[in-house]
């Protein structure tokens, strides 16, 4: 089976809830708003159901993961109303979406995420980075980890919100620079602290974590120690050749799942990657079988 194992869609139910709102992050009609990022045109066709399900059929994908968009920012928000919603909601999308569970990281609840762990459609969880930036980041949401390790489903950690007060920055500014240093963190600090807390937990960092393992010359050099971690894989949304290829030199390219983040950016193409990165390596990932 290829497998999709990062995109964001919207169900109707979702986009209304958000249009309810009058506090970040919300929508007005088509347009979202979030405190650190310019106001963003959602293109009404990404978020339709029944369009994507036919791309997706037609393209032969046979498993698409599907998660709540954390640049939100609705998992360090009050209340748990939002991601009721989107689980509420994402769980009735039909075949072939599958989805990522998400979670309140200012208290979290691992009971509720517990029960979710046990539906089948859904995957694992996944966490803002924001969520994961330092040994008493991870202490504060191992609650949430340890039923994921006993659910034996994976962890995908997603950019967090952006800084408030970086409007006026070109549209691309949040993708590249507070999304990308917040994947090289929560890296950092699972390589760190994380892996001693969860010894048999699946972690996916989305956009190749910010190819962080790229600086293991430098951790080195500086007093850190590096070593392939056979639980740690890194999903390629937004990255073609050069980057995967200089990835897969350093952490093995069994390491490597295809993950898009559509509609942000599109597929890989399969011509010219191995097939392992939309099948084996995703199986691996997802359900730890080999």
């Amino acid at each position: 089976m290829r497998s999709d194992c990062h995109q964001h869609l919207w169900p109707p139910a979702f986009i209304d809830a958000l249009r309810r709102r009058d506090t970040f992050p919300y929508l007005r009609e088509w347009t979202l708003y979030l405190a650190g990022e310019d106001p963003y045109e959602v293109d009404p066709a990404a978020h339709d159901v029944g369009l994507r399900r036919a791309r997706e059929i037609a393209e032969g994908t046979g498993r698409v993961l599907v998660s709540l968009s954390s640049p939100l920012g609705i998992e360090h928000g009050p209340g748990h109303d939002l991601i009721d919603v989107w689980h509420e909601s994402a769980l009735e999308l039909p075949d072939p979406f599958h989805v990522w569970a998400a979670a309140a990281v200012t208290e979290p609840d691992p009971s509720a995420l517990a029960r979710l762990l046990r539906v089948d459609r859904v995957a694992g969880l996944q966490l803002p980075a924001t969520a994961l930036g330092g040994p008493a980041a991870i202490a504060h949401v191992s609650p949430l980890l340890t039923e994921l390790e006993r659910a034996g489903k994976p962890l995908l950690v997603h950019p967090g919100p952006a800084p408030a007060g970086e409007s006026g920055m070109p549209g691309w500014w949040p993708a590249l620079v507070p999304y990308v240093a917040q994947m090289h963190r929560s890296w950092m600090a699972w390589h760190l602290a994380g892996r001693e807390r969860h010894p048999s937990l699946r972690i996916g960092f989305v956009a190749l974590a910010g190819l962080a393992p790229l600086h293991h010359e430098r951790l080195t050099a500086r007093g850190g120690a590096f070593a392939v971690d056979p639980f740690v894989f890194y999903e390629t949304s937004s990255y073609q050749a050069d980057a995967i290829t200089a990835l897969s030199r350093v952490v093995g390219e069994g390491a490597i799942v295809h993950g898009s983040d559509r509609p942000y950016a599109q597929p890989l193409d399969q011509a010219v990657f191995p097939p392992a990165l939309f099948t084996t390596n995703a199986r691996r990932f997802l359900t730890g079988q080999p």
